[in-house]
């Protein structure tokens, strides 16, 4: 399935995920909710993936965990805050970068509009 057609499927997925069970909650639910709405449209998604990190020779086989890796090809990125940050686009960029992943979803469920908390963030796509 081509990146575009995963990140359609993940977003209704969030949308259903936030509209049941609304903002203001920990990280770790909408992860494991959108996990759960991910596995039922029949996703191969892995939670908390450890990538590893190479630098200068030196091989971190954990360098940092993707919440959710979905199709193998996109890397979504769990927030529930007030406000993102411009760290936090660039958090992203960093990890499809490191991870020779295509696209990245950026979703800030700590709000009242999904829609507009939803940021594609793309690595050669």
């Amino acid at each position: 399935m081509h990146e575009n057609e995963l990140s359609y499927k993940i977003r209704g997925a969030a949308f259903k995920v936030h509209t049941e069970i609304g903002p203001g909650l920990f990280e770790s639910v909408y992860e494991i909710a959108l996990e759960h709405e991910l596995h039922k449209e029949g996703l191969n998604v892995k939670r908390q993936l450890g990538i590893p990190v190479q630098y200068d020779g030196l091989k971190m086989d954990q360098g940092y965990r993707a919440d959710l890796l979905v199709g193998g090809k996109v890397i979504v990125e769990i927030k529930s805050i007030e406000t993102l940050l411009d760290v936090h686009y660039k958090q992203l960029l960093t990890y499809i970068r490191l991870a020779d992943i295509r696209l990245g979803l950026l979703m800030n469920f700590n709000s009242v509009s999904l829609k507009d908390s939803i940021t594609r963030i793309v690595n050669d796509l």
